[in-house]
């Protein structure tokens, strides 16, 4: 048997035990990002941990099963375990460029 790989530590802080899903443990790293809209605690999700279909609030699309994406949520007393979203790299990325999705009615007007 080998002996258990060491896990680094991300941006400084002490590793977070557990490591995520997937089979072999360790499907995701976190870390912390500042933004316009405030502090995140930010995970990217690998495709191998990523077993769950999800969708994206930046563009309403899914994110399907094994297909790698980042899991979001405010950092401090803002938020909790049920403000955690998962989105799709790009989105996150591109969510302070990006206007709130508003959705219409079929038979409503566009301006």
């Amino acid at each position: 048997m080998s002996p258990r790989k060491n896990r680094r530590a991300v941006s400084g802080k002490p590793a977070q035990g557990g490591g995520g899903g997937g089979a072999g443990g360790g499907g995701w790293a976190q870390r912390t990002e500042d933004g316009p809209d405030g502090e995140w605690i930010v995970r990217s999700i690998t495709g191998a941990a990523a077993v769950k279909a999800y969708r994206c609030p930046g563009c309403d699309h899914e994110i399907p099963p094994g297909v790698p994406h980042v899991v979001a949520w405010p950092a401090g007393d803002r938020g909790g375990a049920d403000d955690r979203r998962h989105w799709h790299s790009p989105c996150w990325n591109a969510r302070a460029r990006r206007g709130p999705r508003v959705q219409r009615s079929r038979n409503a007007p566009r301006y």
